[in-house]
């Protein structure tokens, strides 16, 4: 006798909009508790980008970032608080810098991705620029990784490195300045 779908089937509720994914889970017992923990985290604290690293001896390691600041949080193991003030300061800190270059007649660089910002191809490798380096369009000056390509981006304006905002390995939002050049 061939197999066939029952003729009984269960009625479901009708679907509520107002029904939050917490109500919707309620009851069932998770498969991934702790990724759970860490998206409530995340909306709680306004958080939207999550980096996780485990190694083999069993130790843990998050990386997360504020939408309205760029200056990542850095959690160890999951019982680690965000760290409060660092991001205005961060931010006050970046807006002077910028005043400065506007009274030396710099132009700021801004990043033109989100992404993962890294000054040399490799970790063995010397970096693309230095502070000092003459550069022109044509001069890669950094990488940006974002979702596992690795962009090489080039400057809009000919020019010295005067300055280098950001640190290798450091996440990068859109408009972020990432180096300060002198024109030619």
């Amino acid at each position: 006798m061939p197999r066939g779908r029952s003729a009984k089937r269960s009625k479901r509720a009708p679907a509520s909009g107002a029904r939050s994914a917490k109500a919707a889970t309620a009851g069932r017992k998770s498969a991934f508790p702790e990724i759970e923990q860490l998206v409530e985290l995340m909306d709680r604290h306004g958080l939207v980008e999550v980096d996780f690293e485990s190694s083999r001896d069993g130790s843990r390691r998050f990386r997360v970032s504020r939408a309205a600041t760029s200056a990542p949080l850095a959690l160890q193991g999951a019982h680690a608080a965000p760290a409060h003030g660092a991001g205005h300061a961060a931010a006050s800190a970046a807006a002077a810098r910028e005043a400065d270059a506007k009274a030396e007649n710099l132009h700021t660089f801004k990043s033109p991705m989100v992404g993962t910002f890294y000054r040399a191809p490799s970790p063995e490798a010397p970096p693309f620029v230095s502070v000092g380096d003459k550069i022109d369009e044509h001069t890669t000056v950094c990488i940006i990784e974002a979702m596992k390509v690795m962009n090489e981006i080039t400057p809009d304006r000919t020019g010295e490195i005067v300055s280098i905002e950001v640190e290798n390995g450091e996440a990068v939002e859109y408009g972020q300045p990432l180096f300060l050049i002198r024109p030619t």
